[in-house]
């Protein structure tokens, strides 16, 4: 009896040794796919990973230029388009060119400009006037020049400028401007000068106006 006993348990031992349990088989299975996620992992399996990852948006294209903004006063240059300049940017553009101090503009004059620009497309804009302090408005006044003792200059609610659309030319007349400016619907004040000294257009966010021309 006790040899029979001692064959059975000698028997199932060399079954157990021979034959690999169920959990050892997943086991094995499951330490292979963690191999290729370790650091010992296929090159063909890290670019697997990385094909994986969806890809990130093409970048945005910049927007279409519509004209070149010039101060006429230093020749500065800065590109016209639907972002550029920043309202910043466009204030500092038009500082006061006697004290060197800016401040901020009505954001509708620079979208007039924009508006402009579209029918002109390429055109070069030249930036007479912009903002103005009480201190040059009151020398200009002073030498006589057309200018109101409460200019909407020193408000920052006023550009003076004209528009070379054609290269070598002295720029549109001020009066065609004139109009394309009230066909654009605006409401605000609008001077025109065309002398040979004073050649460009007065656009302000003021009231209901006109002069000049």
């Amino acid at each position: 009896m006790h040899r029979f006993v001692a064959g059975l348990a000698a028997a199932l031992g060399a079954a157990l040794v021979a034959s690999p349990s169920a959990v050892d088989a997943t086991v094995a299975r499951s330490s292979g796919l963690a191999s290729k996620k370790g650091p010992h992992a296929t090159s063909a399996a890290r670019a697997a990973e990385v094909d994986a990852v969806p890809s990130s948006a093409a970048p945005e294209e910049p927007p279409a230029l519509l004209g070149t903004l010039v101060q006429t006063h230093t020749n500065e240059r800065v590109p016209l388009d639907d972002r550029s300049p920043t309202a910043a940017r466009f204030a500092r553009l038009l500082g006061d060119r006697v004290t060197g101090d800016s401040r901020e503009l009505d954001p509708r004059l620079l979208e007039l400009l924009r508006s402009i620009a579209r029918r002109h497309p390429g055109a070069r804009f030249e930036l007479v006037s912009g903002y103005r302090s009480p201190k040059l408005n009151e020398m200009l006044r002073k030498k006589g020049r057309n200018v109101a003792s409460h200019s909407q200059h020193s408000l920052g609610h006023a550009v003076d400028f004209r528009v070379v659309a054609e290269p070598g030319t002295r720029g549109i007349d001020p009066r065609l401007l004139e109009k394309e400016i009230r066909e654009l619907g605006w409401e605000g004040g609008v001077g025109v000068y065309t002398l040979s000294t004073d050649w460009f257009v007065h656009a302000d966010v003021g009231r209901l106006r006109r002069w000049g021309g």
